[in-house]
């Protein structure tokens, strides 16, 4: 990508405090976004990846710490900030989209009084009217039938994917630069979850914000994002661009991923799995921490040292000594 980064995480490590000791959450975790683009993060639940977020936005729970690493936005690390600067930044030039709207939301406000509370928070000077009217307005944008008697009422009595919507709206209000999505469509339908995509497309169209998809789903991955950045254990092991990352990955676990999805046009009895467990944060093993679930390793003692990220090609970067033979394996496969 040409130009200066949006959002230039290096370095990121997060930590939770737990009885007897703490457990390193995200270790070392570096990535940029860049103006106007779409870029998805991908993994098993438990890979850090909603926590890297949370962590650049400081809204991680109590027993959370940044313990380093930067997270530069617009010229300002946002890690150095106090709360009541970040407070003007999450809202205003950062949208969240939560994973759980429900529990997001505030069951005792109407969704209305909560949209216009953004907007009166970073537009000084807005009246309750102006606000009351641009909220009725954000909610018919983002699809929600009649939505000046929708915006008197409560999250309960909001479906589910009306409750994402509402969310949408809430991160749309101010026109911010980057919008960042955890898991966007998780519990809804398909049909439901392809309205919310089109939505998130639409509203990325009309802002010109760049979007963050967080997710596990590998076809949301397909269809929304640019460039995809893999996580495992805490840790990038493996970046691209969409195309490289379905059809050249490097990374052993990113084609494990890859492998365990179904195809229509090719029937199988069983779906590949990746065997084993997602190691225990507390007791990372030593070296590559995908080691004991990879087929690639065997035992290899390379792989007790941990890998950096090399430079497979043109944009493309993988976090394996051996990620050369994932030619080999496409030629044999």
């Amino acid at each position: 990508m040409s130009g200066a980064p949006l959002l230039s995480v290096t370095g990121l490590v997060t930590e939770f405090g737990v009885h007897g000791g703490v457990v390193p959450a995200v270790n070392g975790v570096s990535f940029d976004v860049y103006p106007g683009e779409t870029v998805g993060i991908v993994g098993e639940s438990g890979s850090g990846k909603s926590v890297t977020v949370m962590s650049a936005l400081g809204l991680l729970p109590s027993t959370g710490r940044v313990v380093a690493g930067r997270a530069d936005f617009g010229g300002r690390d946002l890690l150095a900030l106090r709360e009541q600067d970040l407070q003007h930044v999450r809202g205003k030039e950062i949208g969240l989209v939560f994973q759980d709207p429900m529990t997001a939301l505030n069951p005792v406000m109407t969704v209305g009084a909560q949209v216009a509370e953004g907007l009166r928070r970073h537009q000084e000077g807005l009246t309750r009217r102006a606000a009351a009217a641009r909220t009725v307005e954000l909610l018919a944008e983002v699809g929600i039938p009649d939505p000046k008697r929708r915006a008197r009422q409560y999250p309960h009595e909001f479906s589910g994917g009306m409750r994402q919507r509402a969310m949408i709206a809430i991160a749309m209000a101010n026109r911010p630069r980057l919008i960042i999505a955890d898991e966007p469509t998780t519990a809804l339908d398909v049909t439901i979850q392809a309205q919310i995509l089109d939505l998130l497309r639409r509203v990325q169209a009309e802002t010109g914000a760049a979007l963050m998809m967080i997710t596990h789903d590998l076809g949301v991955i397909a269809e929304m994002t640019r460039r995809v950045i893999v996580m495992y254990a805490g840790r990038v092991v493996e970046t691209a661009d969409v195309d490289a990352t379905f059809h050249a990955a490097r990374h052993p676990y990113t084609r494990a991923l890859l492998q365990s999805l179904p195809k229509l046009y090719h029937r199988v009895d069983e779906l590949p799995a990746i065997g084993g467990q997602p190691p225990d944060p507390q007791h990372l093993p030593d070296g590559c921490a995908f080691r004991p679930r990879c087929t690639r390793s065997n035992g290899r003692e390379a792989c007790l040292t941990r890998p950096e990220l090399f430079e497979t090609g043109p944009g493309h970067r993988a976090a394996c000594h051996f990620h050369a033979e994932a030619v080999e394996e496409e030629v044999s496969a």
